[in-house]
């Protein structure tokens, strides 16, 4: 099932942030910048999960959200930059499912929308074992193993090669790759992620120079390739 996910933001740079990071993930994204426009747009499109900013020109997300609450079941998760646990119980009280506190990262922001997707639909269970052949990746344990062997990776590659992973086949460039695993697009170039990928073939690929699981695709960026 293809989610359909309403961003709501006044910053247009907020939403440029978000949206090209969720449509990679496999996501459908539909955006407003008021009030009002995110109301209409959840009318019209009715989508699984409302990521709702809180300050909002004219009407608020909290006034917002009250009104999603009308009308659907919809997730909300309200964003801001408030950090009081007052303002927290607030959102909460008008009927948001999860709070994301700004500065945030998009890897969290994603966990977070999976989250409250598992309990719209009644999954509480835990991230399962990706399973590709000979390779497994445990979300849950951050381990990896090949053939029954354990392979040691560092956090980042961890987070690189479960990001691939998660969407096989699904290209994503190395931007996205640093917004998303390395959770920092301004710090790192974006040539930072070819160490990473190099080291990563190294230990899990047969021929690293052939690659059959992390593969480049030439002028875009790099896909995982599901070979099970």
């Amino acid at each position: 099932m293809t989610h359909t996910l309403l961003l709501v933001d006044d910053e247009d740079k907020v939403l440029e942030f978000m949206e090209p990071f969720l449509q990679a993930e496999g996501y459908t994204t539909v955006t407003a910048r008021t009030g009002q426009e995110a109301l209409a747009k959840a009318r019209e499109f009715k989508p699984s999960l409302v990521v709702l900013d809180w300050m909002l020109p004219g009407m608020n997300g909290l006034d917002v959200c009250r009104e999603l609450r009308k009308t659907g079941p919809a997730g909300i998760i309200m964003v801001t930059a408030r950090t009081e646990e007052a303002d927290k119980v607030a959102g909460l009280e008008v009927g948001a499912d999860d709070y994301i506190t700004k500065p945030f990262s998009l890897r969290e922001l994603s966990a977070r929308i999976r989250s409250v997707l598992r309990r719209l639909n009644g999954h509480e269970n835990p991230a399962q074992t990706l399973q590709y052949g000979e390779l497994a990746i445990s979300e849950a344990e951050c381990r990896v193993w090949k053939r029954g062997q354990e392979i040691q990776l560092t956090p980042t590659e961890f987070k690189l090669l479960l990001t691939l992973a998660a969407r096989p086949g699904i290209v994503y460039s190395r931007l996205q790759l640093l917004q998303s695993a390395l959770e920092d697009d301004i710090l790192n170039d974006e040539r930072t992620v070819d160490a990473h990928i190099s080291r990563i073939r190294r230990k899990i690929e047969d021929d690293p120079s052939h690659p059959v699981w992390v593969q480049t695709v030439y002028g875009f960026g790099y896909r995982f390739g599901d070979r099970s």
